[in-house]
């Protein structure tokens, strides 16, 4: 069926109407009306082309919330008319060690991407939610309870809220902790509010002062200035957990110090140059450790979600129509947005 999307021919073109194919759906299959699509950064690196492999025509978009309009023969847990999402996959080999466990983020084979994964339909690849509508295996579908006047700052969870939600419910972030938040974006901003809806003592790392009452009204107990040399020295060896939300290269050992004996600094930012590289005697005098996240599978993505829904989590988006996201991924890149951008895809009728 050909529904209508925005996406780009080539990485040196802006983006433009096109007509595209979603499949009929199969058996297994949920079909949705897409009602709102966040905006994250990948979706700037890949459809400009900034990361190798990018397959055209690109329609991005991995944070899409809709309406169920039509489910396959197979389909028993979702029903048309609900409020679903879809997130960064849209399936995974479903039979290896880590999709057995649920974490399909990990499977061997690679997931498929919502968007410039390989798959059997034209044009070859996927192609994902800045467009009317998309179809979906039902096992990479979410259920979503959040009212309806929430649904579009409910879309960045998809990926902002799982990418910041996966690590600190593995490292067991809770009451009687104290954790560390990197950076006051996209990410980081959704790391204040999910810590803090967990219980945890909060705070907030930045480099610039004039992020600091932002950062505490997003539910930071404290918040410090990373350049303030004082204020970082008050923390040394204090922290239970940080959550590093960063992507551009920086001295993490500047963080590291603050940690606990065994604690974790999680990274789930992935910089253009590599960090320098750590101090590995800041490691091994304390058991510290570095670790890596990558978003979450399905199942503690739809934790996360019925989580944020009973305790009223949500992201701070700015809405735009589909035809401004070129002026939005400028905006992006000069950090100008309060702190997640949401399409309207209503706006493709436009």
């Amino acid at each position: 069926m050909v529904t209508k999307a925005y996406g780009a021919y080539s990485g040196d073109k802006p983006l433009e109407l096109m007509l595209i194919e979603r499949r009929e759906p199969g058996a297994h299959d949920v079909a949705i009306e897409i009602a709102f699509c966040g905006v994250c950064h990948s979706d700037l690196h890949q459809v400009r082309g900034e990361w190798a492999g990018t397959l055209y025509p690109c329609v991005p978009g991995h944070e899409i919330v809709g309406h169920v309009t039509a489910i396959g023969s197979a389909v028993t847990g979702f029903a048309v008319g609900e409020t679903v999402g879809v997130g960064c996959m849209v399936d995974s080999c479903q039979h290896c060690s880590s999709c057995e466990e649920g974490l399909e983020q990990y499977c061997d084979s690679g997931f498929v991407g919502t968007y410039n994964g390989v798959t059997g339909d034209a044009p070859g690849h996927t192609l994902g939610g800045y467009a009317q509508s998309i179809v979906v295996n039902d096992k990479f579908v979410l259920k979503i309870n959040h009212p309806e006047e929430q649904l579009a700052a409910v879309a960045p969870l998809l990926c902002a809220g799982i990418t910041t939600w996966s690590p600190l419910r593995h490292w067991n972030v809770g009451p009687g902790k104290k954790v560390g938040i990197v950076g006051i974006g996209g990410l980081g901003h959704m790391g204040v509010k999910l810590a803090h809806a967990l219980g945890a003592h909060v705070v907030a790392f930045t480099t610039s002062e004039n992020k600091r009452e932002a950062a505490l009204d997003l539910g930071a107990d404290e918040v410090v200035v990373s350049r303030n040399a004082v204020e970082m020295a008050a923390h040394a060896g204090s922290f239970d957990f940080i959550l590093n939300t960063v992507a551009a290269s920086h001295d993490l050992d500047a963080f590291t110090s603050l940690l606990k004996r065994d604690a974790t600094m999680t990274l789930v930012g992935v910089p253009e140059h590599p960090h320098p590289s750590p101090s590995v005697g800041a490691l091994i005098f304390r058991r510290r450790s570095i670790a890596g996240s990558l978003i979450g599978g399905i199942a503690e993505t739809q934790e996360m979600l019925d989580f944020c829904a009973r305790h009223g989590v949500v992201a701070d988006i700015e809405m735009i129509p589909i035809q401004n996201i070129d002026e939005a991924f400028d905006r992006m890149q000069r950090s100008d947005v309060k702190y997640r951008f949401v399409i309207d895809n209503a706006t493709l009728e436009a």
